[in-house]
């Protein structure tokens, strides 16, 4: 984990080309090894490192970086990446056309990591604690705009009061509950103006955000569009009643990745936020915000063994690879731990991931089909229920672009984009 007093030092610049071994960011960070022991993967195919290991397909990633860029551009306001599904710089430099842009970040390991790489404008959208303001400063005195997050008067008094003693700007967005999912003040709460008013007398001050975190659970495009103007409509109400108390409001944020696909009005609003989007999974897959085509996230998992009489084939991936996440199971289909694809990412039908331990994997036939004929050795790949979740198990991403070298038989790697880790 970087720390404000050792930062990560990375470029700005894509590294989509570059071997991991001359990655800025991968020589930063504090034990993050290279995906294959000594030598770089670059330049080999998936067949080649050992399983598992997780594979991102930059063709897909520029797909869906553009598709919600286009939509944000109709809307008429700015989009805000949230970067705690890939915590990659290099995945980043995709969302604003290799330049540093906004970002919203979800542990300050990340804030650290992107301010070192050039980035100036960052939300961090968790509830601020006393203990970590101190990192927050630290940013904010090397001229990096640090936004946080905070519901409550004693918020509210701990970040006026450390602004004041510090003599440094510490923006604060006051979270709005849109929907009774997690926390914030609903748009009418009384204690509203009094917490902004104190930020407002600090300087601190910057405005209003809200999250429509039950949208994952909004299974048609009609109930995302009711929910994606639920939130909305819950931001703006808040900044208003704010407006007329006479303070002023300059940043009204809202988003998730499946109302941020689904908004189709968003007067009042200065920013839309979403992540998972980069990726995609099978939660949103499942929720109709994409299509099984669209995820760029995979781990590349080899065949160890077969149980017959149960119906079972063993690989070498379980949850300490895919993550414990089984989002899908509260959707009308239950994909397990996972879809399954051959090398070539063609999905294998009616064969999914259906139990986990620590490091096995257990593959199994639905809908009365009958298992493959997979032998040992036999290389798959893995599609997740939740992007975030199963991104953290690993260091980094093998990309691949489609590439496929002379005689290759799998996906040629391209590069490696090494993660960010920690909190």
């Amino acid at each position: 984990m970087t720390t404000a007093s050792s930062p990560a030092t990375a470029s700005s610049a894509p590294l989509s080309s570059a071997p991991v071994c001359s990655s800025p960011l991968a020589a930063s960070l504090p034990g993050a090894p290279s995906p294959a022991g000594a030598s770089s993967p670059v330049g080999r195919t998936l067949a080649d490192p050992d399983t598992p290991f997780a594979v991102v397909d930059v063709r897909r990633v520029r797909r869906n970086v553009a598709r919600l860029r286009a939509r944000a551009e109709r809307l008429g306001v700015a989009l805000r990446p949230h970067v705690k599904t890939a915590k990659s710089l290099d995945a980043a430099a995709l969302l604003h056309d290799g330049s540093p842009g906004p970002v919203t970040v979800s542990t300050l390991a990340e804030a650290e990591a992107f301010a070192a790489a050039g980035h100036r404008d960052i939300t961090y959208a968790v509830g601020i604690e006393p203990h970590k303001l101190p990192r927050v400063i630290a940013l904010s005195r090397r001229g990096v705009t640090v936004r946080v997050l905070l519901d409550s008067t004693e918020q509210a008094a701990f970040v006026a009061a450390a602004a004041r003693e510090a003599r440094v700007a510490l923006p604060a967005l006051i979270e709005i509950d849109c929907d009774g999912h997690r926390g914030g003040l609903e748009p009418d709460a009384p204690g509203l103006p009094g917490i902004a008013r104190m930020l407002h007398d600090a300087g601190c001050l910057d405005g209003v955000l809200t999250h429509a975190g039950e949208s994952y659970f909004c299974g048609t495009a009609e109930a995302r569009r009711t929910a994606a103007r639920a939130e909305r409509d819950a931001a703006v109400a808040a900044a208003e009643r704010l407006r007329a108390a006479g303070l002023p409001v300059r940043t009204v944020s809202v988003g998730s990745t499946p109302t941020a696909h689904a908004a189709d009005d968003l007067t009042g609003v200065t920013e839309l936020r979403a992540g998972n989007y980069v990726f995609f999974d099978l939660v949103m897959a499942g929720l109709g915000v994409c299509d099984l085509d669209d995820l760029a996230l995979s781990v590349v998992v080899t065949v160890i063994g077969h149980r017959p009489e149960h119906g079972w084939i063993l690989t070498d991936g379980g949850w300490m690879a895919m993550s414990r996440d089984r989002g899908t199971a509260a959707q009308p289909q239950d994909q397990g731990y996972g879809l399954v694809t051959d090398l070539d990412g063609t999905l294998i039908p009616d064969v999914v991931m259906t139990a986990a331990s620590q490091e096995h994997g257990t593959l199994s036939a639905r809908n009365g089909a009958a298992l493959p004929d997979l032998a040992i050795g036999t290389r798959l790949r893995i599609l997740p229920n939740h992007a975030c979740a199963t991104a953290a198990q690993h260091h980094g991403y093998h990309v691949v672009d489609g590439t496929r070298g002379p005689a290759a038989s799998a996906p040629v790697i391209t590069a490696y984009w090494p993660r960010v880790t920690g909190w």
